[in-house]
């Protein structure tokens, strides 16, 4: 068995270790991360966006609900742990900030906000790997659509200020601007999807938008996630909201050689599931030790496919079945420990662990509250078709 073939077993064989159990006002769990492991630590924090304007804090092994920040009037969109201190967790808002809180802290209140221009609505934003910069992206307002840049140090000893931006790029997208997605490594690179189609790379070490921009690529879809694969990280794929998938290797971009990858108009027309189907994607992982690129798709009743990438084409590596009652909306990976965090329309956070066993009481009394709650939470048609704006 290859190394490949391990790893494709291993996420196949993944099973619910944790459920966190329903809160009282059930609400659709639209984005997820990880706090990022201190020196020799494990992750100790989960941070939900969720549909109802709140940001919910979770403990990493027990999945036990710890805080929640309510953000009204503006719906929060995105949220992301700090890199080197794991209890600062930040999140943009469509009242034109980026708000950070320290959930060491019992106050509501955020210890800093960004604020953007007066227009800007941001519905995308990332933080890079050394806690420098900050990038949001805005919603298209007449003719105008930024990416808004923020120096990020100094949140933790400058309580409620309020930061200015360091500047915007404005010239590179022409519709909203859906997902901001730093380089894992590198902090001078970002990329950048929009429902115009267009992929773009920057290193914002240069000091114009013209010199910064490295690369354009074009999905011809609108783009509804981004993500940075491969040896180094030098690949960049993305998913679109009508179900396809690109994938580039930006390492190619000063050869002869096509820096497309792969290219599938509609994955769920690509993949074959038999006895099952698949209705949407959710995310991507990367699977670093065995360089290899997963993507995360689900169906209107909760089940989980990883879809395994490659030059060829895409293929089923495996379903998770049992956990979710309704549609995945989001995932996270940890490279950590392996293991795989999912939030749905059910309103359930669920982490998956290679071999995990959980007890069958607890799975039947939350999967039985779980679909009274879809009862209450439901709000579109579930065959989810299509999930364009």
């Amino acid at each position: 068995m290859t190394a490949v073939e391990k790893i494709e077993e291993q996420l196949a064989s993944l099973c619910i270790a944790k459920r966190s159990t329903l809160s009282e006002e059930p609400a659709y769990l639209l984005d997820i991360d990880v706090s990022k492991p201190a020196q020799s630590e494990s992750s100790r924090f989960v941070a939900v966006s969720c549909s109802n304007k709140s940001i919910r804090v979770y403990n990493r092994e027990t999945l036990n609900f710890l805080r929640e920040y309510s953000s009204h009037p503006g719906v929060l969109n995105g949220v992301r742990f700090a890199h080197a201190c794991d209890s600062v967790v930040f999140s943009a808002c469509s009242d034109g900030t980026v708000k950070c809180w320290d959930i060491r802290l019992a106050a509501q209140k955020a210890v800093q906000v960004f604020s953007g221009y007066p227009s800007n609505v941001f519905i995308s934003f990332d933080i890079n790997c050394s806690d420098l910069i900050i990038c949001a992206g805005t919603e298209k307002v007449e003719k105008d659509t930024f990416l808004v840049f923020w120096d990020a140090r100094g949140i933790t000893n400058c309580a409620s200020a309020t930061k200015e931006p360091l500047g915007v790029y404005s010239e590179s997208h022409n519709d909203d601007i859906t997902k901001i997605c730093f380089h894992p490594v590198k902090p001078n690179l970002v990329v950048s999807g929009s429902t115009d189609g267009l992929v773009n790379v920057f290193d914002i070490n240069e000091d114009n938008e013209d010199d910064a921009l490295i690369s354009t690529c074009n999905s011809d879809s609108s783009v509804s996630f981004i993500g940075w694969s491969g040896k180094d990280y030098r690949q960049v794929y993305c998913m679109t909201h009508d179900e396809g998938f690109c994938w580039w290797d930006i390492a190619q971009l000063d050869t002869e050689e096509p820096i497309t990858l792969l290219h599938v108009l509609d994955v769920r027309d690509a993949v074959c599931i038999e006895n099952d189907s698949l209705h949407y994607l959710v995310g991507g992982l990367y699977h670093d030790k065995a360089d290899k690129l997963f993507l995360v798709a689900g169906t209107s009743t909760g089940n989980i496919h990883l879809i395994s990438c490659g030059t060829a084409g895409l293929s089923l590596a495996g379903t998770l079945r049992g956990g979710h009652s309704a549609a995945v909306r989001s995932c996270c990976w940890n490279p950590s420990d392996e293991s795989l965090l999912t939030g749905g329309e059910d309103a359930q956070l669920l982490l998956w662990k290679p071999g995990a066993v959980e007890r069958s009481l607890a799975k039947k009394a939350s999967l039985k509250i779980a679909s009274s709650v879809q009862k209450r939470v439901r709000v579109h048609n579930s065959s989810l078709k299509s999930r364009k704006k």
